[in-house]
């Protein structure tokens, strides 16, 4: 079967900012949509603080909404209003599914680290430097990628937060 077309574009953006060719492995699609960290990491035989959840938020600014995306641990949720506050903005909203498709191509639940239509602001939970490799989506509900933190770092540059 082809692959789907978000995880192409994905794969070739890995591609281009890594400079090399994605090995086979690295990006794992899973027999079912997984819709929890848990569920994701059940499937991949990892714990759940190794998935690097993608959150898409609509940060209130004094000039709309503008996406951040938080990439945290699945063991972790993210606290809103210290997030907020630490960087800046007057509130983080749940983004609605338009608002997400729109800001980074993907569906809810598939949203990468990477491979948006424009670049958007990206902040890192430090705590996913725990874990050797860190498994995040790749552009679809069903498909993920290994990583480390480094490279997540690297390839979003992301700014490190504390999110809960």
């Amino acid at each position: 079967m082809p692959e789907h077309p978000s995880i192409t574009r994905f794969r070739s953006e890995l591609e281009r900012v890594e400079g090399r060719p994605v090995t086979d492995g690295r990006i794992v699609v899973l027999p079912d949509s997984v819709h929890t960290a848990q569920l994701a990491a059940d499937a991949l035989g990892c714990e759940v603080g190794a998935i690097a959840n993608s959150l898409l938020f609509a940060a209130e600014t004094g000039a709309g909404d503008e996406p951040v995306l938080i990439l945290t641990s699945g063991a972790h949720r993210v606290d809103t209003a210290k997030v907020a506050a630490d960087i800046g903005v007057a509130k983080l909203k749940r983004a609605t599914p338009e608002f997400v498709r729109e800001h980074t191509g993907q569906v809810i639940g598939g949203v990468s680290p990477i491979a948006h239509p424009k670049p958007v602001r990206t902040f890192l939970d430090p705590s996913l430097r725990t874990y050797d490799v860190v498994w995040a989506a790749a552009g679809h509900p069903a498909a993920v990628f290994s990583s480390t933190y480094d490279e997540l770092k690297a390839m979003t540059g992301a700014t490190e937060i504390e999110v809960s």
